[in-house]
């Protein structure tokens, strides 16, 4: 297996979600997993843009991350290509539903033996990106 999905609804609009996703401070404060920060060094967020960043955890060890923006739909789907190891990509949708939005996350990795041995991370780690999405969201 090498496919983890996660999916969460919040009680905001898709252009409330896009802009914690599209503006680089707000997207700093809630990606990655708990305890974890963002030192973004290149954000170009345009379909072809590339977005370098560390992501560092609690300990302060700084984990380098190369990425590329393959598709970008306002208020829709932003898809991501993790250039560096591990390759993956990422598709965030949000599809309105009721009075908010649901955001779809998918991750698919392009080895499967990594993303079975790093499922028992990978799996909660996903959880808390999506958590922390709703506390920044909550923030605005």
């Amino acid at each position: 297996m090498n496919t983890f999905q996660n999916s969460r609804y919040f009680t905001f609009k898709p252009q409330a979600i896009f802009a914690a996703i599209q503006v680089p401070e707000r997207l700093a404060r809630w990606w990655g997993p708990d305890g974890f920060s963002n030192a973004f060094e290149v954000f170009d967020f345009r379909a072809g843009g590339r977005w370098v960043f560390d992501m560092v955890g609690p300990d302060g060890t700084r984990y380098a991350n190369e990425c590329v923006f393959a598709h970008i739909e306002a208020d829709r789907q932003v898809v991501i290509d993790h250039t560096c190891a591990p390759l993956f990509r990422l598709t965030i949708t949000l599809t309105p539903e009721g009075e908010g939005t649901r955001v779809h996350w998918l991750q698919v990795f392009d080895d499967p033996a990594f993303a079975q041995a790093m499922k028992h991370i990978l799996e909660p780690a996903n959880a808390q990106n999506l958590e922390r999405l709703g506390l920044e969201l909550s923030r605005a």
